[in-house]
């Protein structure tokens, strides 16, 4: 996906299916999801680690992250943010409150490894052009807030923004700050590509809307050298991930999906550049020939991945790369395309990748290749990120390991060590379901308690 500055004008079409208007009434505006559940009122929000008070969960049925058999009858002890203790009939220090989970599940919080918060779903392509030329960062970063909101409420404690502004990078800092409610946040800032390619967000406006060419301040760069120099500027912006656009992309103007669009030598310099910076490369890439020459140069994910043949596959087992599949958005752009609610040339991609993108993730997992949960929630509503646990399920992915992949597996690529397991020493981030996951994936989408830094953000249900 391109960054939000225009990601939003590249959003399908959703709020149109979520509310019914009068034909005369103005169009409403896209609601957040309030995951029908209660929700922290304003002044409950976390302001500082030190507002994590000692707790003690009892009588929960742990899948701990790590793929390993679920364990009924656990206690755990959280104190100072932290997973202090784990066990069956843990004593209840003082000045301790008790939560008893009365066996429902319990799982460390999801991590959802590519998402656009400052994202949201235009009803039509004409609003999704105006939205292009008309909005602010200021209204990218607001509309951020509630996003981050809905996003952590529906149990998703960590995401990675793969492609914003330098909106993102504030949100992320007031999260941190505790002055806004949200997931922990890794961000590119702005995503790396090519003039003309999926990243470069003058894609389809006429030239003198935007007059001149973008460059590598906003992540369009040309050549060896620019590349390198787009990376060290995300780096200075403070960007924890570099993202790239190494073929085109469905909802972009003007670009082929499958095309390949960073030469080899552009491909190098930014993976060796972000590597002596100490940051990893996602990539992505739809078209075969654009995920080998990713591979090949040393990026830790594919994004999408979505024409993989068997030498692709192969090679990034052989390499232990990432595949960050976002499946359920092939589904979401599919219904947009026949929906009438995407430009032309969109929607006949879509109907192209949609579905062997949903091939590719099949051969994949059966090939063992490493996957690591994403959504590119943004395309659809932020909250419902858990819908694409269903569709791995459907295609053929055991749901604990789709768990696996949503927790310690995207840990593990965004180089995070203390989260993502119920473990002690880890961050006490933790969702507790009604009923089995592993027999119903779909409990994910339901959350009934959320725990973030061992701060109760969403106050359980029962």
């Amino acid at each position: 996906m391109p960054r939000p500055a225009l990601l939003c004008a590249l959003l399908l079409a959703a709020c149109a299916a979520r509310t019914t208007t009068p034909p005369d009434a103005p169009a409403p505006l896209c609601p957040v999801a309030d995951r029908d559940a209660p929700v922290v009122a304003p002044t409950d929000l976390p302001r500082a680690p030190a507002a994590a008070a000692r707790l003690l969960l009892r009588n929960a049925r742990v899948i701990d992250g790590s793929g390993g058999p679920p364990q009924d009858g656990l206690d755990v002890l959280l104190d100072g943010g932290k997973i202090a203790a784990l066990g069956k009939s843990l004593p209840v220090p003082s000045d301790t409150r008790v939560l008893d989970l009365g066996g429902r599940t319990l799982l460390p919080g999801l991590i959802d490894a590519h998402t656009h918060l400052l994202g949201e779903r235009p009803g039509s392509h004409a609003e999704q052009v105006a939205r292009s030329v008309q909005e602010t960062d200021a209204d990218l970063a607001l509309r951020g807030v509630a996003h981050a909101r809905a996003t952590l409420l529906a149990g998703f404690t960590t995401v990675r923004d793969v492609g914003g502004t330098l909106a993102v990078r504030s949100l992320r800092d007031a999260i941190v700050a505790g002055r806004v409610l949200g997931p922990r946040i890794l961000s590119a800032n702005f995503a790396i590509g090519s003039t003309g390619g999926h990243c470069d967000d003058t894609n389809g406006l006429r030239p003198d809307v935007f007059p001149g060419q973008p460059d590598f301040r906003t992540g369009v760069a040309d050549g060896a050298d620019e590349a390198r120099r787009a990376v060290r500027h995300q780096v200075k912006l403070g960007a924890d991930v570099i993202k790239i656009c190494a073929t085109g992309g469905v909802l972009s103007s003007g670009d082929g999906a499958d095309n390949p669009q960073l030469t080899d030598a552009e491909l190098a310099a930014i993976v060796d550049e972000a590597t002596r910076l100490g940051r990893k490369v996602a990539a992505h890439a739809h078209g075969t020939a654009g995920i080998k020459a990713a591979v090949k140069a040393g990026v830790a994910s594919i994004e999408h991945g979505s024409l993989l043949d068997a030498d692709a596959i192969a090679l990034m087992k052989k390499r232990g790369t990432f595949l960050v599949p976002t499946v359920y958005v092939g589904k979401v752009v599919l219904q947009a395309a026949d929906a009438g609610q995407l430009a032309p040339d969109s929607a006949a991609k879509a109907r192209f990748i949609g579905p062997k993108m949903h091939d590719s993730f099949s051969r994949a997992v059966k090939a063992g290749v490493k996957i690591a949960f994403g959504t590119d929630a943004g395309v659809f509503p932020h909250g419902d990120n858990a819908r694409e646990f269903e569709v791995m399920v459907a295609l053929g992915m055991k749901p604990a390991d789709a768990i696996v992949a949503a927790t310690k597996s995207a840990a593990e690529l965004l180089g995070l060590r203390d989260v993502g397991q119920v473990r002690p020493g880890f961050v006490a981030d933790l969702v507790a379901v009604d009923g089995d996951p592993l027999a119903d994936i779909r409990a994910l989408q339901r959350p009934a308690l959320v725990i973030q830094g061992g701060v109760v953000v969403r106050p359980p249900s029962w």
